[in-house]
């Protein structure tokens, strides 16, 4: 087993500024409406720290298989929609400044929901199709100061936090 030192690809830092707290309105997209949050609040780097509430539809995104090269493809992924009432227990991420200007915002949620008379939970990634029933509110945690940016990894082909 390696020293700490050799776990680690980075370390970023910034000053916990504030806490905002944000409610969505009944019937939107929930990722569009982190996306207007952010926005609207002027936030360059941030962490999701909870979301609470409740769904009409979800669209949970997961990986099937993960490719040899690492670079991901839709095709790799599955997509599961619902649309049904569900709750949020959780929504957690991270909020990154890219090289143009504006914000990455990378999410994953689970909510709760009923099947066949059971209560079941399921996760995934935060993507386009989640949309908002009553009472969600989502709370973020404003870094400054910070060395934290989003851009692409060459190696996946996608956004990711750099230091």
């Amino acid at each position: 087993m390696g020293s700490a030192c050799d776990l680690l690809e980075g370390v970023g830092r910034g000053r916990m500024d504030r806490v905002l707290m944000g409610k969505l309105r009944m019937d939107v997209d929930l990722l569009e409406g982190i996306e207007e949050l952010v926005k609207k609040e002027r936030i360059k780097t941030g962490v999701i720290l909870s979301g609470i509430g409740a769904l009409k539809k979800a669209t949970f995104r997961n990986l099937k298989i993960l490719p040899p090269d690492l670079k991901v493809e839709k095709r790799h992924r599955l997509y599961l929609e619902l649309e049904q009432p569900m709750e949020i227990v959780s929504l957690t991420g991270w909020i990154a400044a890219r090289e143009d200007g504006g914000a990455e915002i990378h999410a994953h949620f689970s909510a709760s929901t009923v099947m066949n008379d059971q209560v079941v939970t399921l996760g995934g990634h935060l993507t386009p199709g989640t949309l908002t029933s009553v009472k969600v509110v989502i709370a973020i945690g404003v870094l400054e100061d910070s060395d934290i940016r989003a851009g692409i990894d060459p190696r996946l082909n996608q956004f990711d936090v750099k230091f």
